[in-house]
């Protein structure tokens, strides 16, 4: 299940358990959304899920990321949000 995700799927699961949209997730990245995008699909069929709120639960299931992971001081510079509270 999670092993099959390649890495870039992977990181996107991360990104996004870690509250980052699709869009933030590219931008991180250095890819363009609708490469994002299809990385995030590819995950959640692989992952079984139809839902993005069920993508952080197996993210933490299968160690993608943890409860105690934030965004990088990189990752949430390049995310381009301003300080919201959320990471």
């Amino acid at each position: 299940m999670a092993t099959d995700l390649t890495n870039r799927e992977r990181e996107v699961v991360r990104l996004i358990s870690l509250g980052c949209s699709t869009a933030e997730a590219a931008k991180i990245l250095g890819v363009s959304t609708p490469t994002a995008d299809t990385h995030r699909t590819n995950a959640m069929r692989k992952l079984g899920v139809r839902k993005v709120a069920l993508v952080t639960r197996l993210a933490i299931k299968h160690r993608i990321s943890s409860m105690k992971d934030t965004l990088t001081t990189a990752e949430k510079r390049k995310r381009g949000r301003k300080k919201d509270g959320w990471n």
